[in-house]
């Protein structure tokens, strides 16, 4: 039996791996932490995952299964780790994922580090991930622990975790990693928890409403700029290059749109955003195609870069690419691609699997990238 602590946001993931811990025989306490200090005028029910009554469904799963509960104020980490950061990130033409972050500074690190010094000997979380130690699920704490994809690969986030070192898995638990997300509905149901038919959150916790131009309207200056194509044309102007990222193609509000030889409009997408110079600049899909990365300070689970062939996810949800783990300029950690990766944005992150596509083994943010013709190599150091 170990000591342990559970993250509780007040959805029914965390509640039910509170609960699994529970019958497990484990000594659980629960805690739920007050991260976005969003005003209640600005909350928005189901979205975001800091609300009053996020609270107050965390308490009442804690409640039902009979276990200590407390909240934890880590608003004021939150705020200088999570959302400046992320407002500067696009301030500087790099594409934050905060979720990412607060997992690597906040919600799974800082916590983790907190847990071990209050005599605890593992953290918990609602995340749908899958640890495994020679094969077989992890039910205690221990060393060799590695990171695998969840049971329900529709609701896998091990990408999220990827930062995760070998020493904070062997202090983790991922109880509902093994079931599927219906299993965890019925698992609540079954145990009388109110968050059994519980909406899950989708949205940036502190942008509740999901309008990140607006929130970053509110956070940074206005900077004009103008819009312009590969060629040099002019497209349009704009007021902040942090309304754009590597990719979009929606809402780029052009004034005068590319034509092909025949007349027909061309589909245009980001593919630079300098803001050096507050220019936007477009081009069509092609010029969108990566074909290596270089990463950040990356992190591996096993402690050291993988050799031999392995899989790159560059999206939370988004499908893998055959690549191969190199050395780069300066001996930075290089992926090649064995096909182009298109949109790839600098700060966003770059997951490496094993070659079934199953154990994470880690990664880390895009430093550097390939660039289309006529554009010098995408060259930063995010910071988020």
């Amino acid at each position: 039996m170990a000591r342990v602590l559970v993250a509780m946001s007040g959805g029914v993931d965390s509640a039910v791996a509170a609960a699994l811990l529970v019958d497990a025989g484990h000594d659980v306490t629960g805690v739920h932490l007050k991260l976005a200090d969003t005003p209640i005028e600005d909350q928005v029910p189901g979205h975001g995952c800091c609300t009053l009554d996020d609270a107050q469904d965390a308490r009442r799963a804690a409640q039902v299964l009979d276990i200590p509960f407390y909240v934890w104020d880590m608003s004021e980490a939150f705020d200088r780790e999570v959302q400046q950061p992320f407002a500067q990130a696009y301030a500087a033409g790099i594409t934050p994922n905060p979720c990412i972050t607060c997992n690597e500074r906040v919600k799974y690190a800082a916590l983790l580090d907190r847990a071990v010094s209050m005599g605890f000997d593992a953290l918990a979380t609602g995340h749908h991930a899958r640890l495994r130690r020679d094969g077989e699920p992890v039910i205690e704490p221990g060393p060799d622990t590695r990171l695998h994809r969840s049971a329900d690969p529709r609701k896998d986030q091990s990408y999220v975790l990827y930062v995760a070192t070998s020493e904070q898995l062997a202090r983790t638990l991922l109880p509902v990693g093994e079931v599927s997300k219906d299993e965890v509905r019925t698992i609540a149901a079954e145990r009388g928890l109110r968050v059994a038919d519980k909406p899950d959150s989708y949205d940036v916790c502190f942008i509740p409403d999901g309008d990140t131009a607006g929130y970053l309207e509110h956070h940074l200056p206005a900077a004009p700029g103008r819009i312009v194509d590969l060629d040099g044309t002019a497209l349009g102007e704009h007021d902040g290059i942090w309304r754009f990222t590597v990719g979009q193609r929606r809402g780029l509000g052009l004034q005068n749109t590319p034509t092909s030889t025949d007349g027909r409009v061309e589909r245009r997408f980001v593919v630079d955003v300098d803001a050096s110079t507050s220019t936007v600049r477009t081009g069509p899909r092609d010029a969108l195609a990566c074909r290596w990365a270089e990463l950040a300070a990356p992190t591996w689970t096993t402690g050291a870069p993988p050799a031999g062939p392995v899989r790159v996810q560059v999206r939370a949800h988004g499908s893998t690419v055959p690549a191969r783990v190199t050395s780069g300029d300066d001996g930075a950690v290089r992926l090649e691609f064995d096909e182009p990766v298109h949109g790839l944005a600098l700060g966003q992150s770059a997951v490496v699997y094993d070659a079934t596509n199953e154990v994470c083994l880690g990664g880390g943010r895009v430093a550097r990238a390939d660039r289309p013709a006529g554009l010098p190599v995408f060259s930063s150091q995010p910071g988020v």
